[in-house]
C-alpha cells in the first residue's frame, strides 16, 4: 500500500522570493529550489531573507537531494546558509551549477558540497522518486521544470518559465514532452504565478534586441545599459550589438563580472574578440565607441549604476548627453529606488531610456495565456499555484477552475501547509515551522522582531543616553546627569530643553531613590518611563531612552 506524499514550501507562498519546496514520501525528502528574499523596507540594515529550515534540519539525515530549476537568487542564494546546516548533493543543470560553484567558492563551502550535473531530458532517481529534467525558457539559460514521478503519480514543477517561441539560444520550451505526460496524467501541478495578472503572452527576448539595435544604430554618445546580471541572453545581445557598431564593452559590478565569467567558460556567452576592453581603460576610447553594461537595474544602494548615478563611482562618472539604458523592470517593493536613480541621472544631464519609454524588456514570466497552456498541456488531477504574492496565487487558482479543474481540487496554501496526496486523493494536512531568517552581515537567524523593532525606534525617533554617576555609599549624585542625544534633536539648538532634561532627570532619579525600587533595574526602568513621559508632553516624541548609572 502506498504511503503519504507531502508537498509543502518553505517560501514562495504569499511572497516573491525565496523559493523553496519540499516533497517527502517514505522517509524521503528531496527539497526544490533553494532561494533568498530580499529585506522588505521595514527591515532595517538587513542584507538577506532566507527559509526557515527547523523542519529540514530536524530530518536532516533523510534530505535526499536539492534539485535548482534555475541559477536566480531567488532560487539558489539561500544555499551558502543551508548547505551548512544540511549535506545533501545538489542537482543542476550546467550553467545552474557553474553560478552555484561560485557562490560557493566565495563562502569556502564548494569543497564540502556535491553537485551534480543534470540536462534537460535526463531523469535522476532519488530513492522513491524520479525526477525529469524538462526544458523551459526563462530570463536565465538552462531554466528547467521537473517532472516528479512517485508511487502515487506524477508531479509537475514548472520552475519560472515562458513560451519563446524564438529563443536567443537553443530550443523553445518542451511542449511535446509535457503534452506526453499530460497524456500519461498528472497528479499536480505546482506552477508558477509571478505573471498570472497580465493577458496575453510574454514577448520573447529577441524584441529587446531589436530595441538595442535602433537605440545603438546612429548614437553617438556614451552607452551605459544596466539589467539583470544573471540574464546572459540579455547580456549576449547587449555585446553583440556593442560589437556591430564598432564599440568596445567595459563591465562594471561584481555579480555581473562574476557571471559572465562563469557564462563564457561554460560556452554560454560569444563574445568577439578585442570587444571586452577593462573598465579602468575604457575612458582612453572615443565615447562615441564605449559601452559599459553595468549591475544596479533595481536601484540596489551599492550596485554600479546607483555609484555612478550619485557620483560615487572610482572609474565611472556620469556625463551630460549620457545615453543610459535601464534594461529590466522593477520588482515589486523596488519602484522608488529604481524612480530616484532615473531621477539623479537626469540630474546628470543623462538621457534615460527604460522600460515606460521602450521595449527594453522582457519578462522571464509566463502571462495568461502561457499559463492556460501549461495547465492544458498537464491536465492536472490538482493545482498548487507558487511563486506569488496571495493575489497572485487566487487569480491562478481562478485560471485552473477556468480551465476544468475542480475547485476542491486546487490549494492556495500558506508557507509551511502540508498538501497530503494518498490513494484516495489530497488534502489539507498540518503546518510544519516555517518563517523568515534575517541575514545581517555574519550573522543568520540572530535578528528577531525585537531587534527591528529597536530599529525601526532608533530611526523614527532617535536615542537619549541619560548618564549618573552616584556614591556607593551615600547614593548621592556625584556627576551628571549627562545627557547624549543622537537622532532626536540637535543639542545647540535646544539647550534650554536640555537643561530641563537634566534637571528633570535627577529629580526623577531621587524620586525613584526614596521610593519602594530598591533594585537597580526597577530604578533605570522607571526612570526611563518618567523620562519618557516628560520628553512626550514636551515634544510630542518618543525616543529611545538608555538610563545608564554607574556606583563610584
Amino acid at each position: 500500500m502506498a504511503q503519504k506524499l507531502k508537498v509543502f514550501s518553505l517560501g514562495g507562498l504569499n511572497e516573491i522570493g525565496k523559493n523553496m519546496y519540499v516533497y517527502e514520501y517514505a522517509g524521503e525528502i528531496i527539497v526544490v529550489d533553494c532561494g533568498v528574499a530580499f529585506p522588505d523596507d521595514d527591515m532595517l540594515g538587513i542584507d538577506l531573507v532566507i527559509p526557515d529550515i527547523t523542519y529540514l534540519k530536524k530530518h536532516k539525515n533523510r534530505v535526499r537531494a536539492i534539485i535548482i530549476t534555475h541559477g536566480h537568487e531567488d532560487h539558489i542564494g539561500a544555499l551558502p546558509y543551508v548547505l551548512k546546516e544540511i549535506s545533501a548533493p545538489i542537482y543542476a543543470t550546467k550553467l545552474t551549477a557553474g553560478v552555484i560553484k561560485k557562490k560557493l567558492e566565495e563562502h569556502n563551502l564548494l569543497s564540502k558540497v556535491k553537485i551534480k550535473l543534470a540536462s534537460p531530458g535526463d531523469r535522476i532517481k532519488i530513492g522513491s522518486f524520479d525526477v525529469e529534467m524538462i526544458h523551459v525558457n526563462h530570463s536565465i539559460a538552462d531554466a528547467v521544470a521537473l517532472a516528479i514521478k512517485t508511487p502515487l503519480g506524477t508531479i509537475i514543477h514548472t520552475g519560472d518559465y515562458k513560451l519563446d517561441i524564438t529563443p536567443i539560444q537553443g530550443e523553445m520550451m518542451d511542449i511535446t514532452r509535457l503534452g506526453e505526460l499530460g497524456k500519461k496524467g498528472v497528479l499536480a501541478l505546482l506552477g508558477e504565478s509571478t505573471n498570472i495578472e497580465r493577458p496575453g503572452y510574454t514577448v520573447s527576448e529577441s524584441t529587446v534586441g531589436e530595441t538595442m539595435d535602433s537605440l545603438f544604430k546612429d548614437c553617438k554618445q556614451r552607452i551605459i545599459v544596466t539589467t539583470f546580471a544573471s540574464n546572459v541572453h540579455r547580456v549576449q545581445q547587449i555585446i553583440h550589438t556593442a560589437a556591430k557598431y564598432g564599440r568596445k564593452v567595459a563591465i562594471s559590478g561584481r555579480s555581473m563580472e562574476n557571471i559572465i565569467e562563469v557564462a563564457r567558460n561554460l560556452g554560454y556567452l560569444d563574445v568577439p574578440n578585442d570587444v571586452l576592453v577593462d573598465l579602468n581603460t575604457i575612458s582612453k576610447h572615443p565615447k562615441n565607441k564605449t559601452c559599459i553594461i553595468t549591475t544596479g537595474s533595481q536601484g540596489e544602494a551599492m550596485s554600479g549604476l546607483y555609484r555612478i548615478a550619485f557620483s560615487a563611482h572610482k572609474k565611472v562618472e556620469i556625463m551630460p548627453n549620457d545615453r543610459v539604458i535601464i534594461s529590466a523592470s522593477p520588482i515589486p517593493g523596488n519602484e522608488k529606488a529604481v524612480g530616484n536613480v532615473i531621477n539623479e541621472l537626469y540630474r546628470k544631464g543623462a538621457e534615460v531610456i527604460y522600460e515606460k519609454l521602450a521595449e527594453v524588456h522582457a519578462s522571464g514570466h509566463a502571462c495568461q495565456e502561457e499559463l492556460k497552456l501549461m495547465l492544458a498541456l498537464t491536465k492536472p488531477k490538482y493545482v498548487i499555484p507558487i511563486h506569488g504574492e496571495h493575489r497572485h496565487l487566487k487569480a491562478h487558482e481562478a485560471l485552473a477552475v477556468r480551465m476544468g479543474v475542480k475547485p476542491k481540487n486546487v490549494f492556495v496554501c500558506d508557507i509551511g501547509r502540508v498538501v497530503e496526496f494518498t490513494e484516495k486523493g489530497a488534502k489539507l494536512g498540518a503546518t510544519v515551522p516555517s518563517g523568515k531568517l534575517l541575514v545581517d552581515g555574519s550573522g543568520v537567524g540572530d535578528v528577531g522582531s525585537v531587534v527591528l523593532r529597536d530599529r525601526k525606534h532608533l530611526a523614527e525617533d532617535g536615542i537619549i543616553t541619560v548618564v549618573i554617576t552616584l556614591s556607593r555609599a551615600t547614593r548621592q549624585i556625584l556627576a551628571g546627569p549627562d545627557i547624549v542625544t543622537r537622532g532626536f534633536i540637535y543639542v545647540k539648538e535646544a539647550e534650554d530643553l536640555m537643561l530641563e532634561l537634566r534637571s528633570f532627570a535627577a529629580e526623577a532619579l531621587n524620586a525613584c531613590m526614596r521610593s519602594r525600587y530598591t533594585d537597580w533595574n526597577s530604578i533605570k526602568t522607571n526612570l526611563k518611563n518618567r523620562i519618557s513621559d516628560y520628553l512626550y508632553q514636551k515634544t510630542k516624541r518618543t525616543p529611545m531612552i538608555l538610563p545608564i548609572i554607574m556606583e563610584v
